[in-house]
C-alpha cells in the first residue's frame, strides 16, 4: 500500500466562525459539504477537495506551540496572493527553498497555526524578489 498524497488537515478551534472567515477570505477557500457529525465544524475546500477540516469546541484551543510545526498548500498566483495579504494587513515571510524551484509564503491563521503556501519560483518577479526574507 504506497501512500500518495495528504488528504486534509484537521484543526480544533474555539474560534470556529473567525477561522471560517479567515480561510475563506485570506485563502479563498469555500465552505462545502460535511458529514452530519454531532459537533460543530466546517470543511473548507480548495476546488473539489476538502483540505481543511475545522472542529469547533468551547475549550480555549489557540495554537501556541503546536506539535505540527506547519502544513503547506501549493498554489498559483503569487503576486495576487501577496497583494491580498498586504491589503488585509496580514504579516508574512517569503523565502526560497534551496535547490528547489519553490517560493514559500509563510503565514499564520487567526488561531496561530503556521501555514506555508508554495508557489513556483517562475512566479517571482523583481518587485517580489525584493521582499524575500531569506
Amino acid at each position: 500500500m504506497p501512500l500518495s498524497t495528504l488528504d486534509h488537515v484537521n484543526i480544533v478551534t474555539s474560534n470556529l466562525d473567525e477561522m471560517v472567515e479567515w480561510y475563506t477570505d485570506v485563502l479563498e477557500m469555500t465552505v462545502g459539504g460535511r458529514p452530519s457529525f454531532p459537533f460543530p465544524g466546517a470543511w473548507l475546500y480548495a476546488g473539489d477537495n476538502a483540505i481543511v477540516h475545522l472542529v469547533g469546541t468551547q475549550e480555549e484551543r489557540k495554537s501556541i506551540e503546536p506539535k505540527i510545526e506547519h502544513y503547506a498548500i501549493t498554489a498559483t498566483g503569487l503576486p495576487e496572493f501577496i497583494a491580498r495579504l498586504e491589503s488585509r494587513g496580514i504579516q508574512y515571510g517569503m523565502n526560497t527553498v534551496p535547490d528547489f524551484p519553490i517560493i514559500q509564503v509563510n503565514i499564520f491563521d487567526c488561531d496561530g497555526n503556521h501555514i506555508h503556501i508554495d508557489f513556483s519560483s517562475a512566479e517571482l518577479n523583481e518587485d517580489l524578489a525584493a521582499r524575500l526574507t531569506d
